[in-house]
């Protein structure tokens, strides 16, 4: 039990948002380029994140960013009960209450991405 505790403590805050937001990626399908575009880092950023040559860091952009995009998931997530399809087909359909914009589109950009999180965290209230 005492080796459980100290393998816990060891897992770090950007360990786990890292792992988070490459497991979201490809539950979303997103692309490598995508992904580097909503974090605002480099292709050979995310390349290094999915190979844990890369952590995400607090107090960066970054970090922000990876933020917002678990925050996006969680509430897309709610929304269609956990369908990964359901998920992937909104991201990538024109959206009337965005301006008839796809949210996969939108998240690249940072008002974008606050844009679909604000719109999607209502949603959810509802």
């Amino acid at each position: 039990m005492a080796h459980l505790a100290q393998v816990q403590q060891a897992i770090t805050e950007p360990q786990v948002l890292s792992k988070a937001v490459i497991n979201i990626a490809l539950y979303l399908d997103l692309p490598k380029v995508k992904l580097a575009h909503i974090l605002g880092v480099s292709s050979a950023t995310v390349t290094r994140l999915y190979s844990d040559a890369y952590l995400l860091s607090p107090g960066k952009k970054e970090w922000d960013f990876a933020v917002l995009l678990v925050r996006l998931f969680r509430s897309l997530d709610s929304i269609v009960g956990g369908a990964a399809d359901d998920a992937r087909k909104w991201l990538t359909s024109e959206n009337k209450a965005l301006a008839d914009k796809k949210p996969l589109d939108l998240i690249e950009s940072t008002e974008g991405l606050v844009r679909v999180v604000t719109y999607l965290d209502a949603c959810q209230a509802v």
